[in-house]
């Protein structure tokens, strides 16, 4: 079996709260700040709304 830890349900840290504000920013799409932040989509974009961060969309 796999060592790697599954993050399912993980609160998210303050370290990366600010990157997510960080890179929403900078204007980066949600599958970019997803996978830079090693979350999924969709845990992702209720972050931002919960927090009121806005991401791009994809155009």
């Amino acid at each position: 079996m796999s060592a790697k830890i599954a993050k399912h349900k993980q609160p998210w840290k303050p370290e990366e709260l600010q990157k997510l504000q960080t890179l929403a920013g900078k204007g980066k799409g949600l599958k970019e700040i997803a996978k830079a932040l090693n979350r999924t989509e969709e845990s992702t974009k209720d972050a931002a709304r919960q927090h009121g961060f806005g991401i791009a969309k994809a155009r």
